[in-house]
């Protein structure tokens, strides 16, 4: 679902259990049988639910360390544009932290914010899609574009 949208290298092995845990666990995930789920959908999975699931795990802002792009899916919970994401970074402590959250399909561009961040497009329905850019404490909005190009909403 994700992985099509990211602009991106050969992505690292697979993140090793614990490092999986850790990741889900960050992001407000908790384990639920086979399946890590957030509280946002809880009662609301449907047919369209697709449970948490690291899309993409490698080394996004060139830093050493990996990076993790994670969602979860709904088209009940998470409206018409049907997931959430979360984009992970993993401190030298080990300590995983959440870089970015929101209700989107998500595509890191070859543009780039402090600290070697991708700028990200939430995408969605419509034509002209927020593009958010980390400014070395947090994601915030810098502009719209569709296909590239500058855009208004």
């Amino acid at each position: 679902m994700l992985a099509a949208l990211l602009i991106a290298p050969a992505a690292t092995a697979a993140p090793i259990d614990t490092d999986r845990s850790a990741i889900f666990t960050a992001a407000g995930f908790a384990r639920r049988g086979a399946d890590w789920r957030t509280k946002d959908c809880e009662g609301m999975e449907g047919d369209s639910y697709t449970p948490g699931t690291i899309d993409d795990y490698r080394d996004v802002n060139g830093d050493g360390r990996p990076d993790a792009m994670i969602s979860e899916g709904s088209g009940i919970c998470y409206g018409n544009t049907g997931m959430r994401f979360w984009l992970l970074s993993k401190a030298p402590s080990g300590k995983w932290t959440v870089m970015a959250s929101e209700v989107a399909s998500p595509e890191l561009l070859k543009t780039k914010g402090a600290g070697g961040w991708p700028d990200i497009l939430l995408g969605g329905p419509g034509f002209c899609f927020p593009v958010m850019r980390w400014n070395g404490k947090a994601y915030v909005g810098q502009r719209n574009e569709y296909e590239g190009k500058p855009c208004k909403p």
